[in-house]
């Protein structure tokens, strides 16, 4: 590996660490820690999801045109509301979850998707797994189980009742999980066939779980609670701008990696990112873990490092083409890679790290 391409992973690896590092530590602030001298608590997760989207499509657009794109939708309405509608309700039940259950417990139980990734895959897709990767889902399962069990996993403003919060925190995970796992299956179940780039994709997904945030914000009446709020907090505008921005930004930067490192290096940095995000917590907002926990944390990331690396040599084996022009790649660099495309031209990496969705 020359000096420029090592340059070049460090971009690469950085941004996304400090782009979704950024995005876990204002996400954990506006769901847990209130706000003003009166201890407010900002509750709308819907409006979260809405001001998330709503960047993602602006930045997309930008890209579309960076790139000279067509702007014009590819598939069928229905696909993308279909993708957008599970999408919208797995990132709202996890942002919900934080309200019941501490941050490093929802971080280590989102490494369970691969679980429901595999059952959904095998339902719709009629794909057949090896026994390593039922193995390999046991063990994140046993170091999330020993989490759970070995220390205090309910947040600080839930702990009043602590075991209704972990039923709520429970279910609201298992949501996430499920509908996040059917949105990874059922996207390319939906867009197979379909000739489209991954920012038409990311714009058009978004665009409909934009419409879908707004229909639930408006019709549960949070509209109305979070406007007054971010006007009494101006703070928290800037704290779910940031949010939104360093989500979006997360986004550009893990199409650049697998574009650039493909899948093998872009799963190693975001286990990585994810073992540094319960590090930070612990630290910054007293998430203080037992030794059961910090057990249960080695052996679910250990889990991850081993699936990663022992794809190694597949990796080695994958078909190399040229890359498209991408907005995050600096001038001046050697060409790169491409990931392995789906007939949607949308890159396909790791189950638990497909498509870093907030």
């Amino acid at each position: 590996m020359t000096w420029e391409h090592k340059l070049q992973f460090c971009w690469c690896a950085g941004g996304i660490i400090a782009s979704l590092m950024v995005y876990s530590i204002l996400q954990e602030r506006i769901m847990t820690v209130p706000f003003g001298h009166q201890n407010e608590h900002f509750k709308s997760s819907l409006f979260l999801v809405l001001m998330n989207r709503l960047m993602t499509c602006f930045v997309a657009i930008a890209c579309l045109l960076w790139t000279k794109e067509s702007l014009a939708p590819v598939a069928p309405a229905y696909a993308y509301a279909a993708v957008s509608l599970s999408n919208v309700v797995a990132t709202t039940c996890q942002y919900e979850a934080l309200k019941y259950v501490t941050f490093p417990l929802q971080t280590l139980g989102k490494t369970a998707k691969m679980i429901p990734v595999m059952l959904w895959g095998s339902l719709i897709s009629g794909k057949r797994y090896k026994k390593m990767d039922y193995a390999l889902a046991f063990a994140i399962t046993a170091g999330v189980s020993l989490f759970f069990l070995t220390g205090q996993v309910s947040s600080v403003q839930a702990r009043t009742d602590s075991r209704t919060a972990l039923a709520w925190g429970a279910f609201l995970m298992l949501g996430y999980l499920g509908f996040d796992g059917f949105t990874s299956t059922f996207q390319d179940s939906l867009f197979k066939g379909y000739s489209m780039s991954t920012y038409n994709q990311m714009l058009y997904v978004n665009a409909f779980s934009a419409l879908v945030s707004l229909f639930g914000v408006v019709s549960s009446g949070q509209l109305g609670h979070a406007v007054s709020f971010l006007l009494r907090y101006p703070e928290a505008l800037v704290s779910i701008s940031v949010l939104s921005l360093s989500a979006t930004a997360g986004q550009l930067f893990i199409l650049h990696t697998i574009k650039t490192f493909g899948a093998l290096i872009f799963a190693a940095v975001m286990t990585t990112r994810q073992f540094l995000s319960i590090l930070v917590s612990s630290v910054l907002f007293n998430n203080r873990l037992s030794e059961g926990q910090w057990l249960g944390t080695a052996v679910v990331f250990v889990a991850l490092y081993f699936k990663t690396f022992s794809k190694g040599k597949q990796a080695q084996q994958a078909p190399k083409s040229s890359p498209a022009k991408d907005p995050l790649r600096s001038p001046g660099k050697t060409p790169t890679r491409s990931p392995k495309l789906a007939s949607t031209g949308k890159p396909q990496w790791d189950m638990e790290a497909a498509g870093k969705r907030s």
